[in-house]
């Protein structure tokens, strides 16, 4: 039997076969042989090869022969973060500290592709690829766009992603570098606390403007705790260099989930 896995929505189908081990399958939608889209998706799989961490969906086979060209992955049951936190009541049914707990798995999965050698940069991080198991365990997945940094900025200056996540750099097009994934993160974390759509009253397009070249960024509600705004606002920073390491953002939230315990 065939269900759809939570899924980005960009140029692929994933879907769940139900075997004796559920896997998750991702099917191009584009079969026809196009060599630019070809080396993408080898270039995909290849990368989801070398990545073994509890943070990051396990890679379980592709198919790489035409015309059924699909990665199959591990099945995580509670589908996307984004879908998960648009269901009705998650607030009551989630608490702040579990959400806190979710940020934190993905700053891990985040920390461990940005201490690769060479450093790997997702460039389309966004809670739609985001996969939740069902412990609430959260797992980055979807690594079409994705980079190994080779030296100071990314060979690629091409716009990635999807703007309500994307940082200011990368939306105008200029070199980036990891920097950018802490951007998108601080977009997450805010997502998890407000339980609310980024920049939902906005199109792409005065997404662009807004983040891109008016410098603006989101509302963050007075009820967030102080500490997990200062650390959205730090992840925000204008200047690339001033955004902090994904080590670093794991440390605050880790001193924050031990306060909030207590």
């Amino acid at each position: 039997m065939l269900e759809l896995q939570g899924c980005s929505g960009c140029c692929r189908e994933k879907y769940v076969w139900r075997t004796p081990w559920d896997v998750a399958v991702k099917i191009l939608k584009v079969q026809g042989f196009d060599p630019g889209r070809f080396e993408e998706f080898l270039k995909e799989v290849s990368l989801m090869k070398r990545l073994r961490h509890p943070n990051i969906v396990l890679l379980m086979g592709a198919v790489i022969q035409p015309p059924k060209l699909s990665i199959v992955t591990e099945y995580l049951s509670r589908g996307s973060l984004y879908e998960l936190l648009h269901m009705p009541n998650v607030g009551s049914s989630l608490s702040e500290r579990c959400r806190l707990k979710m940020a934190y798995d993905v700053a891990s999965g985040m920390n461990y592709l940005h201490q690769m050698r060479p450093p790997i940069v997702h460039r389309d991080l966004k809670s739609p690829n985001l996969l939740v198991d069902d412990s609430y365990t959260v797992k980055v997945c979807d690594f079409g766009l994705s980079r190994t940094k080779a030296n100071t900025f990314l060979s690629s200056k091409t716009a990635a992603g999807t703007p309500e996540w994307m940082a200011p750099e990368v939306i105008r097009g200029e070199l980036s570098n990891e920097k950018c994934d802490v951007f998108s993160f601080g977009v997450i974390l805010w997502e998890l606390v407000t339980l609310q759509q980024p920049w939902r009253h906005l199109n792409p397009s005065q997404v662009v403007a807004a983040v891109g070249f008016m410098d603006k960024r989101l509302d963050i509600p007075r009820h967030v705790n102080p500490e997990v705004a200062a650390l959205i606002e730090l992840s925000w920073a204008t200047e690339p260099w001033r955004r902090p390491s994904f080590s670093y953002i794991m440390k605050c939230l880790q001193q924050i989930i031990t306060d909030a315990r207590g």
